[in-house]
């Protein structure tokens, strides 16, 4: 029997962007199968009729529903979409012991329990359903278009492929057998030191701004998460995930079958992302007419995010792909 969780949601508005005044918002929860109870918010374009196509939004690893995604989900609906900006498991409003943890295959099932919502609200049409993952959520996002049938339409925005970032490291710098070893030493020396003391050990979240000799990736990010868009349920703008809580990761590969992916996908990157790479590289496995990449001229990865400067996401390409897919 399927019985959800009763979770403490923020009832006042909390983004960390503006309300927009052309739609309605609510707070609304669902489970998925591993019986964690996810919290998300619902955004609907005003005065409107009759089923609408609808979207689930997730992203990016380690944000919460407040940031980015919520975002998207928002402006979404201004174009006319009933979409969802979902918590997934173990972070922010959402459900699931013990926190800051992740899984591949938890995280696919929380995209696909937000389709199972979707697909029985009275105003939606469940034959016009559609997801938008960002970031380490883009990779998310394929990861769950290869199983779900119910998707009609996949955009993945500034992707990262996360199984490949913790089996590889950045860049693929890691990618050799002795790196991996001394990774899984350094995790499972930190997973007895964590049942010893009956804790999770944190990793830290993005750095400190202020630090200057970092990578710029890596200051943008903190730019981002800890100045702009800063967000107290945020596990990127505070004290990170648990440090064991990539081991699945480590051990996994997503994307194994992008290539039978017959709907519809559009892959947006940033010209100048440092994780350009992980979208074209996914882009070379994908088959059919019904695929796209957009690269987005002067762009960075956390330009995606909200716009940047120059308020860059293809929000009309974005909408157009959208529409022509779920007819």
């Amino acid at each position: 029997m399927m019985k959800t969780e009763e979770l403490k949601l923020t009832r006042e508005w909390d983004k960390v962007f503006p309300k927009s005044e052309e739609v309605d918002h609510k707070k609304v929860t669902f489970m998925n199968h591993f019986g964690i109870t996810l919290a998300a918010d619902m955004y609907m374009p005003k005065n409107a009729e009759g089923k609408l196509p609808a979207l689930a939004c997730c992203g990016a690893f380690g944000a919460v529903k407040e940031q980015h995604s919520g975002l998207y989900a928002q402006e979404m609906a201004r174009r006319g979409f009933l979409t969802i900006a979902f918590d997934p498991s173990f972070t922010g409003e959402s459900g699931g012991q013990p926190r800051y943890m992740n899984s591949p295959d938890i995280n696919v099932e929380d995209f696909q329990a937000a389709i199972d919502f979707l697909s029985v609200q009275e105003n939606v049409d469940p034959e016009r359903i559609g997801i938008i993952g960002i970031c380490g959520w883009g990779g998310m996002a394929l990861q769950t278009a290869c199983i779900d049938t119910r998707i009609k339409t996949t955009v993945a925005v500034t992707m990262y492929d996360m199984s490949r970032v913790a089996g590889n490291g950045y860049f693929d710098s890691a990618d050799n057998e002795e790196a991996r070893h001394q990774a899984r030493v350094a995790i499972n020396v930190q997973r007895t030191e964590d049942f010893k003391k009956g804790t999770y050990k944190l990793g830290g979240g993005t750095i400190d701004p202020s630090i200057e000799d970092a990578p710029e990736f890596v200051r943008r990010y903190s730019q981002y998460y800890r100045v702009r868009a800063y967000h107290p349920r945020s596990l990127n703008s505070n004290d990170g995930w648990n440090v064991t809580a990539g081991t699945s990761l480590m051990n996994t590969r997503l994307l194994t079958y992008a290539s039978e992916i017959r709907s519809a996908v559009l892959l947006v990157h940033g010209e100048n992302a440092h994780s350009r790479y992980m979208s074209e590289d996914a882009f070379k496995l994908l088959k059919g007419d019904n695929k796209e990449l957009v690269i987005v001229p002067g762009a960075d990865h956390c330009d995606l995010y909200d716009g940047g400067d120059n308020k860059v996401i293809p929000f009309d390409k974005i909408e157009s792909f959208m529409k022509e897919h779920l007819k």
